[in-house]
C-alpha cells in the first residue's frame, strides 16, 4: 500500500479544502451552517500574517479534482494554542475531515500524525480538539490513537447577541 501525501495546503487548495468543509458541515448534521467563502479562507490561510494553517492529504495516485489537480481526500485545519501550565504552545485542532470515499484508508491516521510530528518538532506539549459527543465513529479511532476526553471541561462559546452585548 502507498502512503498517503500529506503536505501543507497552497493557495490552489482553496476551492477543495471549502468543498471538504462543505462535506464536513453534511456529516455533522449542518449542511447549510458554512458561512466561510474562498476568500476568507485565502486570507486565513495565505494572507499576510496567518494564524490558521491547513494540512491537506492526497491518496497516493489519488483521482484529479475538476480544474485537474490531484483530488483532496481529507484536511486538518488547526492553529496554536498555548498552555499557561506547560508554559508552551500546542496545536488546536478545529477541523479533521476525510472523504466518505477515503475514509479507512489511513488519511486521517497520517493527517493527524503530522500534527503530532509538527508538536514534537516544535516542542508544543498538547494536540487538541473536540468532537461531538454522538461521533461515535470518530471517539473510537481518536481512542486507537491513545487519545482520551477531557471529561472534566466542558466547551463554552459565545457568539450572536450575547458576544455582541459583551463586547459592544
Amino acid at each position: 500500500m502507498t502512503e498517503p501525501i500529506i503536505r501543507p495546503a497552497v493557495p490552489a487548495d482553496v476551492p477543495q479544502i471549502l468543498d471538504l468543509i462543505h462535506g464536513l458541515a453534511v456529516y455533522e448534521r449542518e449542511p447549510d451552517a458554512v458561512k466561510t467563502t474562498e476568500a476568507q479562507l485565502h486570507r486565513s490561510f495565505f494572507g499576510e500574517r496567518p494564524a490558521v494553517f491547513a494540512t491537506v492529504a492526497e491518496a497516493a495516485g489519488a483521482s484529479t479534482s475538476e480544474s485537474g489537480a490531484p483530488r483532496l481526500d481529507g484536511m486538518a485545519l488547526w492553529f496554536l494554542s498555548y498552555s499557561t501550565w506547560e508554559g508552551e504552545h500546542g496545536i488546536w485542532l478545529e477541523d479533521l475531515y476525510v472523504r466518505e470515499d477515503a475514509r479507512g484508508s489511513g488519511l486521517g491516521t497520517a493527517l493527524l500524525r503530522s500534527l503530532a510530528q509538527e508538536c514534537v518538532a516544535k516542542g508544543y506539549r498538547r494536540l487538541e480538539w473536540s468532537v461531538l459527543k454522538w461521533n461515535e465513529p470518530s471517539i473510537g479511532f481518536y481512542r486507537s490513537l491513545g487519545a482520551f476526553p477531557m471529561d472534566d471541561w466542558d466547551t463554552f462559546r459565545l457568539t450572536g447577541d450575547p458576544l455582541q452585548a459583551l463586547g459592544g
